[in-house]
């Protein structure tokens, strides 16, 4: 039996299609409230569990008959007033699941983030060599998700079989207009500046053909950069427009303007009630250029990565839809 965790988030759920396509057994966990997604909502062969990851009794019910676990959920926020929500998931849910996984004998793949690996050395590309470095600047996301890799090392040393794999900017049609999609629906309304930043993206079918290609190959104690390609954010706003068939941001932020854009939505979040559409944590981080390196899982799996073009253009085409 293998579980799911986040089976209901935008990974979770294309994980779950693709296993289930193999015919693998598949035991999926969800919160109370959480809403199934349409691309696993008619699947009759899926063992639903309700618990959630900090609930220690739920968990332990849910690891009955357990021999693969694939850690999904996680918190994402860049609001910095989510910090105590992002620890408590990303780090005490996972320890939970470390825990259990122990306990159990069951095998762990783990996804972390980009955001849990270090800066680039001189220049260089970003490998799973580099190790993250604490920074007073830090937002909380990256904290929370290097701690929580923290907790599945640590139960590595003490003999858990686990791989980890860190995935840059995950991008798909199943995400609509919210996470990564959020990038598209800017892009889609009109957005005029361009950050000067860059990061690593891929596609969310190449996320999860890699961890089932990981979960297979008996592989333990390592750690994979999953990335297609690097964009600066100009290239990457300008292929999402490509696709809507619309024009491109054609000016750069500069850093002073998203200054005042993220105080000027903190404003307009405390009149409306609604979370902020910018943070200072994510204006920073768009102005980063962080460059991944992605030979790692390529020697270790051969996976021909999709390219991106093709994967915005398969985005924007669904979400026109």
């Amino acid at each position: 039996m293998i579980l799911v965790t986040g089976a209901t988030g935008f990974l979770g759920a294309e994980l779950i299609h693709q296993l289930s396509t193999a015919k693998y057994k598949i035991r999926a966990l969800k919160r109370k409230d959480s809403l199934i997604p349409p691309l696993i909502e008619t699947n009759k062969d899926i063992d639903w569990a309700v618990a959630d990851i900090n609930d220690i009794s739920a968990l332990e019910d849910a690891f009955d008959g357990v021999t693969q676990v694939y850690h999904c959920a996680a918190y994402i926020s860049f609001n910095p007033k989510d910090k105590s929500k992002l620890l408590r998931v990303n780090i005490e849910g996972t320890s939970n699941i470390v825990n259990l996984c122990t306990s159990f004998g069951a095998r762990l793949v783990h996804v972390s983030s980009v955001a849990a690996l270090g800066n680039a050395k001189k220049g260089q590309l970003i490998t799973e060599k580099d190790f993250w470095e604490y920074d007073s600047k830090a937002h909380s996301y990256a904290i929370s998700k290097y701690e929580g890799e923290m907790e599945v090392w640590r139960g590595i040393a003490e003999g858990l079989d686990a791989v980890i794999v860190n995935p840059s900017v995950i991008i798909g049609a199943g995400a609509g207009y919210t996470g990564s999609g959020a990038i598209f629906k800017l892009v889609k309304d009109g957005l005029s500046y361009y950050t000067k930043g860059a990061t690593g993206i891929v596609d969310v079918q190449d996320v999860a053909k890699s961890m089932i290609a990981l979960m297979n190959s008996g592989l333990s104690g390592e750690r994979y950069t999953l990335s297609s390609e690097n964009y600066h954010y100009r290239q990457f706003f300008a292929e999402i427009a490509k696709g809507f068939g619309i024009k491109a941001p054609s000016k750069e932020a500069a850093p002073w303007m998203l200054g005042i854009a993220w105080r000027a939505a903190s404003l307009a979040a405390l009149f409306t009630g609604k979370p902020a559409a910018l943070t200072s944590d994510a204006a920073r981080s768009s102005t980063n250029e962080s460059l991944y390196s992605n030979e790692k899982i390529k020697r270790t799996i051969g996976i021909q990565f999709k390219p991106l073009d093709q994967s915005i253009a398969e985005v924007c085409a669904a979400l026109k839809t």
